[in-house]
């Protein structure tokens, strides 16, 4: 499989390239950044597959390049609006080129998810807090939003029962996703990490997962990668191919 790695001079971006010339079966058709053209570098070096780890100002260009130049693409850059997935569908259909986006491509992430939606069935109170690294310019992450948004597919309110109503400093509270409260860390020293903390009377529950090097995520994007390269489809969410 030929793999060009969009974002390649960033630290998920040399990861993935590393990666890619560690895997046999995986061969680098080209490193792109700031500064290169990505429909250039596809017109001269075609790929089955482009891993897009960018930003989000960028990101639905960097899709729609991909997709018009002949390759898949797989995309972890977060902020995907439900009107931007259906712009991306149609882009699928037009060029019969397939689109994976994961707000996380860690499995153990991923995992994670799942048991909070499943805890979500019995617990009225939840909150999320996300740890990332001092760079990171979104908040909340994307894979906080995805949790929040699959526990709501269980339970349409929560924290309905809280009495905060008087904020001595505005935001303390954090976000609010269908009630549940997402608060965002920015700090060195953190690469990703989140807990899901659910409450009932006389306990708590929390979930949490902490990823401390970035290879935990390329078994989930090469196994995205793998599953799009020959279909015209989109996903979004890692969990559809687990």
């Amino acid at each position: 499989m030929r793999v060009t790695v969009n974002g390649a001079k960033g630290k998920m971006g040399q990861a993935v390239v590393d990666y890619i010339n560690a895997t046999d079966g995986l061969t680098l058709a080209a490193e792109v950044d700031l500064g290169d053209s990505l429909s250039t570098s596809l017109s001269e070096n075609p790929a089955d597959v482009v891993i897009e780890f960018t930003r989000p100002e960028s990101r639905m260009e960097n899709i729609h390049t991909i997709l018009n130049g002949g390759a898949a693409a797989v995309v972890g850059t977060t902020g995907f609006t439900p009107e931007n997935l259906k712009e991306i569908e149609g882009w699928v259909k037009e060029t019969g080129n397939g689109c994976f986006i994961a707000p996380n491509f860690i499995v153990g992430n991923v995992l994670m998810q799942q048991f909070a939606k499943k805890a979500a069935e019995f617990y009225d109170n939840v909150e999320i807090i996300e740890y990332h690294h001092e760079n990171k310019v979104d908040y909340p992450s994307g894979t906080a939003v995805k949790t929040a948004e699959l526990m709501s597919e269980v339970k349409q309110k929560f924290n309905s029962n809280t009495n905060d109503k008087v904020a001595n400093v505005e935001g303390s509270r954090g976000g609010d996703f269908n009630g549940i409260k997402l608060h965002s860390v920015r700090m060195p020293g953190f690469i990703a990490s989140q807990e899901v903390i659910l409450g009932n009377a006389g306990e708590y529950l929390t979930i949490r997962h902490d990823n401390i090097d970035r290879a935990a995520y390329m078994p989930g994007v090469f196994r995205a990668a793998e599953y799009i390269k020959d279909k015209a489809e989109l996903v979004y969410g890692l969990e559809h191919i687990l």
